[in-house]
């Protein structure tokens, strides 16, 4: 019998003892295979001297006889490893655990006392772990589970990566895997630092035979806490003035996070127009003018004056492109050659 039949088989045992009775559909529908699949399964369970049960009518379905339990609950090398994810099952798939998750967490449960057991059913029935943030597509990251793979076995990745200022290809030692915010990072040396790569922008991907040996103490953890203090460290340029409407007070926490809370909580009293103003930091000019237009009308920028100066011409420009407004061909104001507004005859 080869392992993936073998594991299916230990899977569908595993089921009818931690769920009782089941359905050939329920358990094809778990198992991610076929109903006749189910049945010859079942048949395999039986011969080898399982007592699988099969119960006809609407209410049937398949159970295992009253008090039978399974010492067959060791988990396999990659089962330990995905428990680390349990609470990430959508994580666990991409990096191809997905069916070690879910076999090692049917192996975990029968293994539990009967109380234990079904306090942690009752854990994951009331807690669900999602990790991308609101209203964002996951990234795709087609290289993924190569990277992963070089994590796992400590082996060179050459990869052709895509940065803001073109492509480099580097051969690297990967150290670890990060998932911040629903976006993936992996973590590796590369000419003797270690640094941070988006997954998403890995363009190639060649897992080599050459294995490295990692930094001797390296703490994942502690290093992407480091380095992420240093990111917020570094990401602010200066401080901007601004007169925020209510909206606006409203409005700067959800768009800039704990920055805007902070920005609002030490805003001054607010005017007799119900205004406020408050000391925001700001990243480089570009991005800070891309951040005071997304407030809208509901932000005065009042200093400091490159800023100001920089959103009033992006403001202008915008100005310029709509400001006569859209009009259908058949309308009167519709510009056509020698029409109005064109220089023809």
């Amino acid at each position: 019998m080869d392992r993936m039949r073998a594991d299916r088989l230990l899977s569908l045992l595993l089921l009818l003892q931690n769920r009782g009775r089941m359905t050939a559909s329920e358990l094809a529908a778990e198992l991610e295979v076929s109903v006749r699949t189910v049945y010859r399964d079942v048949e395999a369970l039986s011969a080898s001297g399982v007592p699988v049960y099969a119960d006809r009518g609407p209410a049937g379905g398949f159970s295992l006889l009253d008090g039978y339990r399974t010492r067959l609950t060791g988990l396999t090398g990659d089962e330990a490893d995905s428990l680390f994810l349990a609470g990430m099952p959508g994580t666990a798939a991409e990096l191809g655990l997905g069916a070690d998750l879910t076999t090692a967490q049917l192996k975990l449960r029968a293994a539990l006392p009967a109380e234990l057991g079904e306090r942690s059913r009752r854990i994951q029935e009331r807690f669900h772990l999602d990790a991308p943030g609101w209203f964002r597509d996951a990234e795709p990251v087609p290289h993924l589970a190569a990277a992963a793979e070089a994590v796992w076995e400590r082996r060179v990745l050459r990869v052709r990566y895509r940065r803001w200022r073109g492509e480099v290809r580097r051969e690297l030692w990967p150290l670890g895997l990060v998932l911040k915010a629903g976006i993936w990072y992996l973590v590796a040396q590369a000419q003797d630092s270690v640094r941070s790569y988006r997954v998403s922008r890995i363009l190639t991907a060649e897992v080599l035979e050459e294995v490295f040996e990692r930094p001797a103490g390296f703490d994942l953890a502690a290093h992407w806490a480091e380095s992420s203090r240093r990111l917020e460290s570094s990401r602010f340029a200066g401080e901007a003035e601004l007169l925020l409407s209510e909206r606006g007070v409203k409005l700067l926490p959800m768009q800039f996070g704990a920055v805007g809370a902070r920005a609002v909580a030490a805003a001054g009293p607010p005017d007799d127009r119900g205004r406020q103003r408050v000391v925001l930091p700001v990243e480089p000019l570009p991005v800070a003018v891309h951040d005071m237009l997304r407030l809208g009308t509901d932000a005065e920028v009042l200093g400091p004056p490159e800023l100001r100066s920089a959103v009033a011409r992006a403001v202008a420009e915008l100005a310029r492109r709509y400001g006569t407004p859209y009009a259908t061909p058949g309308d009167p104001d519709h510009d056509t050659p020698g029409g109005p507004g064109t220089d023809g005859a």
